[in-house]
C-alpha cells in the first residue's frame, strides 16, 4: 500500500492549498462567526469549489461527477481542514450524495446528483437522534405505511447543514418491524416539517428537524424498504474517513501555528522553542501527527480498493477515527498550553482549533466508541 500521494494527488493538494490560502483564510471563518451569517458558509466559494470539480469527486461521470475516489477527495478535505472551511463537504458530498448514488431511484439521482456535483443543491442526512449518541441504528422516528405511501413522525438532531438543505434524507423505523430501518427523501418545506438552526461551539451548522405526521409518497423511499442499515454503514464509514482527513489538516495547521509561536516568543532573551521540555513536547506531537497521517491515507486507500469488503473498510474507519480524535485533541490541548495565557484569548487562532477538535471528535463517533467497535470487528 502506498502511503504517500501519487502525482495526481500531489497536484490536487497543491491546487487546493493555494485555493484555500487565497480564498479561505481563518479571518473568513471569524467574519462568518462574528456576523452571525444566516448560511454559515459561503455559497459563492462553494460554487467555485464545484467548478473545480471537488463536489463531484465521488460521483459517477453520468451524473456530472469525476469518479476519482475517496483518496482524491481526502487530499482536498485535508486542505479544507487547514483553513477550518465550514462548507458542506461532510453533509452533502460525503454523506448524502453517496447514499443517493448507491440506492437512489433513477428519478432521485437525476434530480439531485448533478445538482450536488454542480454546487447547486445541499442535501443533509437526518439520522442522529437525541437518545442514540453514537449508536447508528438506535432510531425512534417511525414511518407508518399508508395507501398513498408513508407518514413520518419523529425528531432528529445534529443534522449537519440542515438549516440550508434543499432536501433531507431521513431514517425511520416501521411500527410493524421496529428492527428495520428505511430512508426517505423529505422536502424540508413540506407540511409537518420544522427545521431549527443551531450552532456548535466551533460555529459549524447543525439543525433540529421535527417531523409531525409528514405525508410522503412511495417515490420518497431511498433504496429498498427496511434495508437502510446495510446501506448506511458503508456510507458512514467512508464519510468518517473523509472527516478524519479534514481533522488531519486542522491538527497539522494547529501544530504549525504552535511551532511558529515557539520560535518567536521569547523569555530570558531566548525563544521558548529552545527550551528542552517544549522541544520534547513538540517532537511528541510530530510523531503523533505522522501516525495519524499514515492511518488516514491507509484508510482511504482501503475504501477505494474494490477488493476490500465493507468489514475491512469499517475496521479501518474506526481505527482512523480513534487515532485522529485522540491526536487532534492532544495537538490542540498542547497548542493552547504552549501558547500560554494568550492561547485562551480570541486574538490567537489556536483556540479555534481546540473548539474544532472537540466537535470533530464527537462527530460520527468519538474515540472510545470507535476503539470498542474496532475491537469487536477484530474479534476481541
Amino acid at each position: 500500500m502506498q502511503l504517500i500521494h501519487n502525482e495526481t494527488e500531489s497536484m490536487l493538494a497543491d491546487s487546493a492549498r493555494k485555493f484555500f490560502t487565497t480564498s479561505s483564510p481563518l479571518s473568513r471563518v471569524r467574519a462568518l462567526r462574528d456576523a452571525g451569517d444566516a448560511t454559515g458558509f459561503s455559497r459563492e466559494l462553494w460554487a467555485q469549489m464545484a467548478e473545480l470539480g471537488w463536489t463531484g469527486l465521488l460521483l459517477p461521470e453520468e451524473h456530472e461527477g469525476m469518479a476519482m475516489g475517496l483518496s482524491a477527495l481526502c487530499v482536498i478535505l485535508e486542505q479544507a481542514g487547514r483553513a477550518l472551511a465550514p462548507e458542506p463537504f461532510l453533509s452533502t458530498v460525503l454523506l448524502s450524495a453517496p447514499l443517493l448514488a448507491r440506492a437512489g431511484s433513477p428519478a432521485q439521482q437525476r434530480r439531485w446528483l448533478p445538482a450536488i456535483a454542480g454546487g447547486e443543491a445541499i442535501v443533509a442526512l437526518a439520522h442522529h437522534e437525541r437518545e442514540s449518541r453514537h449508536a447508528r441504528h438506535r432510531v425512534a422516528t417511525t414511518a407508518t405505511p399508508t395507501d398513498a405511501g408513508f407518514r413520518i413522525t419523529g425528531r432528529k438532531d445534529q443534522v449537519l447543514d440542515g438549516h440550508v438543505a434543499d432536501a433531507l434524507i431521513v431514517s425511520a423505523r416501521s411500527p410493524q418491524d421496529p428492527d428495520q430501518l428505511s430512508l426517505f427523501l423529505v422536502d424540508p418545506g413540506a407540511p409537518g416539517v420544522t427545521v431549527t438552526r443551531q450552532r456548535r461551539i466551533d460555529e459549524r451548522n447543525i439543525a433540529i428537524v421535527a417531523l409531525e405526521d409528514v405525508a410522503l409518497t412511495r417515490d420518497a423511499l431511498v433504496g429498498d424498504a427496511d434495508r437502510a442499515v446495510e446501506l448506511l454503514d458503508p456510507v458512514l464509514d467512508r464519510a468518517t474517513i473523509g472527516l478524519c482527513a479534514e481533522m488531519l489538516g486542522s491538527m497539522t495547521r494547529a501544530f504549525e501555528e504552535t511551532v511558529a509561536y515557539l520560535k518567536e516568543r521569547k523569555q530570558f532573551g531566548v525563544a521558548i522553542g529552545t527550551f528542552q521540555a517544549l522541544k520534547h513536547r513538540a517532537a511528541r506531537l510530530y510523531m503523533e501527527l505522522t501516525l495519524a497521517r499514515s492511518v488516514v491515507v491507509a484508510a482511504a486507500r482501503v475504501a477505494d480498493d474494490a477488493r476490500a469488503d465493507d468489514a475491512r473498510v469499517a475496521a479501518m474507519a474506526s481505527l482512523c477515527k480513534a487515532r485522529c480524535s485522540d491526536t487532534f485533541i492532544h495537538v490542540a490541548n498542547e497548542g493552547v498550553q504552549m501558547f500560554g495565557g494568550v492561547g485562551m484569548t480570541d486574538e490567537y487562532d489556536i483556540g479555534m482549533f481546540l473548539k474544532r477538535a472537540r466537535v470533530a471528535e464527537q462527530t460520527l463517533g468519538d474515540a472510545s466508541w470507535h476503539r470498542d467497535r474496532w475491537a469487536r470487528l477484530a474479534g476481541y
